[in-house]
């Protein structure tokens, strides 16, 4: 059975659940709103739905109730390799189900079918003056694919039906996570090696194809597969995922849900902290004056850093209270690269490690002492010479795509409403804080 037709048989059966839900039990309440939420970002307010993943703040990112650990273990391996192809996770997030060898071969020839991007794409990121953020060039290059929408062909052709919907927005979905990695190898050679572009291989998946397109080492091959799977989601509320549920909520077709989400993945509170992250570290690295770390004078400069007024990039989570598993997959990844275990930049961030969680909590002030995914991430990048910072939020959207993409097809498959939340005024605030609560009829 393919991958269409096992997603189908999955929407079909899940939709009477979301009619029973909504229907028969939708007036019992799940949660509680406080004006430190109101005003705080939405913080915690269960309000968002879906069955991709979900982050819980002890154990970490569960895809489809698997941990990271569990997750790499159970998906087929690409050839040679200790990791799953991105392939086969685009098959598992979309349904659940770990693929067999079979399946994932035919995701795998399908994947191919569909990576081939318009000239008209490279030709309208080209026009862009070529010190644009390499962001912006990948928005760009979605938003240039969207003409060729199957799911605005379809709304517009004036057939539209909203149980086959999820269909052509599969279809969309499908043709992005196969083409973006194609776009930001484009985007990389084009910004950092004098547009030498170098022509797909049609033998190699993946991850091993964004390697191989962008000039990287075997050994990158399993770096790119990693990276793209660990952030390909997050559940829904992060700024990345929830913009692109949030657009495309209007039936704007994937092209236009993508593109904002990426501008959103943009920001340095999101995605653009990875790098931050990694200038940060280097500019710890001259506070040690060539000095081996040690827990020592590591110590002393975090207590400088935060003395100063400053913070410690990459730790802590919005949600976490925990170390990210993100981060420690990365870490183990390190620790069993010969070479890569041995290198100053990752022995100090192991040495951060160790001590930043201790320092952090005597200092008092962070929720979540331990690290997130972004205190590791640039590291690797920066071993393996990509040594692009403002390339690693591309290298984070393109991972990011797996998730939003498979949340958007889900989203049409169960007929979500638009998203529209309730706002309300500082006035009405001060009113019901003085009456100790709103009054609810």
């Amino acid at each position: 059975m393919s991958l269409k037709e096992t997603l189908k048989q999955k929407i079909e059966a899940h939709r009477p659940r979301i009619t029973k839900l909504t229907k028969e039990m939708g007036k019992i309440i799940i949660d509680q709103v406080s004006i430190d939420q109101c005003i705080g970002g939405a913080r915690d307010i269960r309000s968002l739905v879906t069955d991709i993943s979900y982050l819980d703040p002890q154990e970490g990112i569960r895809f489809r109730g698997k941990t990271i650990p569990e997750t790499f273990a159970a998906l087929p391996k690409a050839a040679g390799s200790t990791y799953p192809t991105v392939e086969s996770f685009w098959f598992f997030l979309l349904t659940g189900d770990v693929p067999t060898q079979p399946q994932v071969d035919e995701v795998v020839k399908e994947w191919k079918t569909r990576q081939g991007v318009p000239s008209y794409v490279f030709d309208a990121i080209r026009a862009l003056p070529r010190d644009s953020h390499p962001m912006v060039m990948l928005s760009v290059g979605i938003l240039a694919l969207q003409k060729d929408s199957k799911f605005a062909g379809f709304y517009n052709s004036g057939k539209f039906n909203k149980m086959t919907a999820w269909e052509y927005v599969y279809e969309d979905a499908y043709d992005i996570v196969a083409r973006i990695p194609i776009i930001a190898a484009f985007i990389y050679n084009l910004k950092y090696r004098g547009d030498k572009q170098i022509a797909i291989d049609p033998k190699l998946d993946m991850g091993a194809n964004f390697a191989h397109m962008i000039g990287q080492s075997e050994q990158y091959k399993d770096v790119a597969r990693m990276y793209f799977i660990l952030h390909s989601d997050h559940e829904s509320g992060n700024v990345s995922a929830h913009t692109t549920h949030l657009v495309h909520s209007a039936l704007s077709d994937p092209y236009y849900a993508y593109s904002a989400g990426l501008n959103g993945l943009a920001g340095p509170l999101h995605g653009l902290a990875n790098q931050e992250v990694l200038g940060w570290i280097m500019e710890f690295q001259k506070k040690l004056n060539g000095a081996a770390p040690t827990k020592e004078n590591v110590t002393k400069a975090l207590w400088d850093t935060l003395n100063a007024g400053q913070v410690v990039p990459g730790y802590g989570h919005a949600v976490l209270r925990k170390t990210d598993p993100r981060y420690m997959a990365q870490r183990e990844f390190c620790l069993t690269t010969p070479g890569l275990k041995d290198d100053p930049l990752f022995k100090l961030v192991a040495m951060i490690f160790e001590t930043a969680p201790g320092v952090l909590t005597e200092h008092g002030k962070t929720k979540n002492p331990w690290p997130n995914v972004d205190a590791q991430s640039g590291v690797i990048q920066w071993y393996y010479g990509v040594k692009e910072w403002d390339f690693y939020t591309v290298l984070f959207g393109v991972g990011r795509a797996l998730g939003c993409m498979a949340n958007i097809t889900w989203d049409r498959g169960l007929g979500y409403a638009i998203e529209r939340p309730k706002s309300v005024t500082t006035d009405m605030l001060e009113k019901w804080a003085a009456e100790g609560g709103r009054k609810l009829s």
